[in-house]
């Protein structure tokens, strides 16, 4: 199953531009899925729903949604489909250019994007008024895409990151585990205290990023989701010179700037830095990779904003059986089944209701208890920090422009603009 977004290739969106208009076209439907409501809400007919990654481990539990949901309306039949880990966005971009979109399609707002401003996704917040009343706020605007009205998913399943301290490090270093930072600001005093401390020892160990420069209250991207800004801010290029002076002072590992880097979950896991974030159950993986962390972990909320990770339910607009298809994504994303699914496997319902579910929202004293009672709680601010317009092929130019900054190749200013240059060209052309 996927607890973080996939993103789209140029390729693969530019053959769905052409075969859209001329789908658009043929049904009357204008970009963003006008359809006509829901089908004179007559729940029945064959449907199909297309999961992502999730059988056969949680084969049993969709099996069980999809029986409850035929029992509740019995002129309705589910077929089950679901689709492999990797190719997932070429898969869905090549069904939607062959006009084969399953009816309920398991989709990251990422790669609900291009088809929502292409037409081939419902505005599910036409059909059900409740929308707002029952999901996380954050999960929900995640479906709302810059440039086109409208709401394109139904949230399913979420995820967040919290902080993981090493006590140890941070008592030998001179700072108190008890009290670790909360604000980025904070982070680079303590990471300067450590060094002072421990010359050999590391809180921080990673490059900024988009979501850095959002926490920072850079706009990374124009209102209408087609240019990016975020080289017109000074605050971004401050943030990089600030990253590029505590690298200078050797306030985080020389590899962190490496094309081969291990990443700060790998070097904390080995007791090499003191910081890293994860999501609520990661203090396990991390005490069954390194038994030596156990009993030596903090944690705390993730610094200044949450993340949010977001996997949700779409709906095709040019379903044959709309209102059903609507009714599934519906049930399958309502707080019973969502809270049952969240028994069965490390995530979070998206619905409102289950933040008080006391699986969620109790600590039983435990550090892990309190990791999910963390996550639980960040999920009521928790959002997206990376503009889903941004592919992988533009973050991974900003990341070398970014590190080339930080090893004083050029200048943060000079970077930044480099980046946001090829970047506006990469989005102008998918």
């Amino acid at each position: 199953m996927r607890t973080t977004t996939r993103t789209t290739t140029g390729r693969a969106v530019a053959v769905l531009a052409g075969v859209a208009a001329a789908a658009l076209a043929l049904t009357g439907c204008s970009a963003g899925g006008t359809s006509s409501g829901n089908g004179g809400d007559d729940v029945s007919g064959s449907i199909t729903l297309q999961t992502w990654a999730l059988t056969p481990t949680y084969t049993d539990y969709l099996n069980g949604v999809v029986k409850a949901f035929e029992k509740k309306y019995p002129d309705a039949k589910v077929k089950l489909v679901d689709q492999p880990g990797d190719g997932y966005a070429d898969k869905v971009l090549s069904q939607a250019s062959s006009n084969s979109l399953p009816d309920v399609i398991n989709l990251p707002p990422d790669i609900a994007l291009p088809l929502a401003k292409r037409g081939f996704l419902q505005d599910v917040a036409k059909d059900d008024s409740k929308l707002s009343s029952t999901y996380v706020k954050g999960a929900l605007a995640a479906y709302n895409y810059k440039g086109v009205e409208g709401t394109f998913g139904y949230p399913w399943y979420l995820n967040t990151d919290i902080d993981y301290w090493n006590k140890t490090m941070f008592t030998k270093c001179g700072l108190d585990p008890a009290n670790p930072p909360k604000t980025t600001d904070e982070l680079f005093t303590q990471a300067e205290t450590m060094h002072q401390k421990c010359s050999d020892d590391y809180l921080m160990s990673r490059k900024p990023g988009l979501s850095d420069f959002s926490l920072a209250g850079v706009k990374i991207i124009n209102d209408k989701g087609t240019k990016f800004t975020f080289a017109d801010s000074s605050k971004a290029a401050d943030l990089i010179s600030k990253y590029a002076t505590a690298y200078k002072d050797g306030l985080m590992p020389s590899s962190v700037l490496n094309t081969d880097y291990l990443g700060n979950s790998t070097l904390f896991t080995q007791g090499k830095v003191a910081w890293t974030t994860g999501g609520a159950t990661a203090i396990t993986d991390f005490e069954k990779n390194n038994p030596s962390l156990k009993g030596n972990i903090v944690v705390s909320p993730a610094l200044d904003n949450p993340p949010l990770y977001v996997q949700g339910l779409s709906v095709s607009a040019k379903s044959k059986h709309l209102a059903t298809a609507e009714a599934l994504a519906s049930f399958m994303t309502n707080a019973k089944n969502q809270e049952a699914f969240a028994h069965l496997v490390n995530i979070f319902p998206s619905t409102t209701s289950s933040q008080s579910d006391p699986f969620f929202s109790k600590d039983d004293g435990t550090v892990e208890g309190k990791a999910r009672v963390l996550a639980n709680d960040a999920l009521k601010t928790a959002k997206n920090l990376n503009p889903v317009e941004a592919n992988s092929a533009m973050t991974d130019f900003l990341d070398q422009q970014i590190a080339l900054a930080m090893k004083g190749g050029v200048s943060p200013e000079k970077a930044l603009q480099t980046a946001q240059t090829k970047m506006n060209t990469l989005l102008a052309n998918g």
